[in-house]
């Protein structure tokens, strides 16, 4: 042994060690499995660009998608009482939501904001998956008035792009009667001669999709979303029938009328523009 390998090797392993890269560079595609650099993942709007699968996204980054450049403001949402059931599974539900908060940095499963698209105003709500699945309780049902009432108030469309899994067990009964309250939230824009957009992504499932996430004068999808109320196993048990492959894919629901459009990501934000233009009687401003 000799300083070559008892001082200078250790050293040169140190300072070239595999820890020190970051781990975040390269993120897999769950769908064809290549491996992509997290900056060209980011630029494509989380799209794959080897088979188009379209990644989950947070809350923000739909605002930042969705939205013109530094053009929105987010709003206070109320906020109803926590824990109102004092409800316990294998974990207290108090801890669940802290827990939640500190993951996604959101009060709830839900985001509201106002600003433009395509020099347009709007009111913009996105669910958040990664808050509890983005299960619906008293305040996104809390969240969807408040959206209503701002989208009324300003005179412009309200726009809600969902992804949930659906009615928020741990609030019960209460997590329920946010159905028959998000619809009539829908039914205040409507009764205002405003248009209502449903932007369904992956997954929209159980009371939302039995809600007002149908419920929109124009219904858009991302392509591969999965939506649909129970899952596609409860389905075949309960009617005994073997069910068309992907009958619950934004594609198949398309092909039978149940929804409007299928759009890109990256195409989101101009056919938005595009539809408030149409439905406002406006000429959406071109882009800067």
């Amino acid at each position: 042994m000799n300083w070559l390998t008892e001082y200078v090797r250790p050293k040169i392993r140190t300072l070239f060690a595999l820890s020190s890269v970051p781990d975040n560079l390269w993120r897999q595609c769950p769908s064809c499995q290549q491996m992509l650099f997290h900056r060209d993942l980011t630029a494509n709007l989380k799209v794959c660009s080897h088979c188009g699968h379209h990644m989950r996204a947070d809350s923000t980054e739909r605002l930042d998608w969705t939205f013109d450049e530094n053009t929105y403001t987010r709003i206070e949402l109320p906020r109803p009482v926590a824990d109102p059931l004092r409800f316990r599974d294998t974990k207290r539900y108090a801890d669940r939501l802290k827990d939640a908060r500190e993951k996604t940095h959101t009060e709830d499963a839900i985001t509201v904001a106002h600003g433009t698209i395509g020099g347009q105003k709007a009111v913009v709500a996105v669910m958040e998956f990664n808050f509890i699945g983005g299960s619906m309780g008293a305040a996104v049902g809390d969240a969807i008035v408040a959206a209503a009432r701002l989208a009324v108030l300003q005179h412009v469309p309200l726009i809600i792009f969902t992804a949930s899994g659906g009615a928020r067990m741990q609030e019960g009964a209460i997590s329920l009667m946010q159905m028959p309250r998000t619809v009539i939230a829908t039914r205040m824009v409507k009764d205002a001669g405003l248009p209502f957009i449903v932007v369904l992504t992956d997954p929209t499932t159980g009371g939302v999709t039995a809600s007002f996430a149908m419920l929109g004068d124009i219904q858009i999808a991302e392509p591969g979303a999965m939506i649909g109320f129970a899952g596609a196993r409860v389905i075949e048990q309960t009617v005994r029938e073997k069910l068309p492959e992907g009958f619950q894919r934004a594609e198949y629901l398309l092909e039978h009328g149940i929804i409007d459009m299928v759009v890109k990501r990256t195409e989101m934000q101009a056919t938005l523009a595009r539809v408030i233009g149409l439905l406002m009687q406006q000429e959406p401003k071109a882009a800067a």
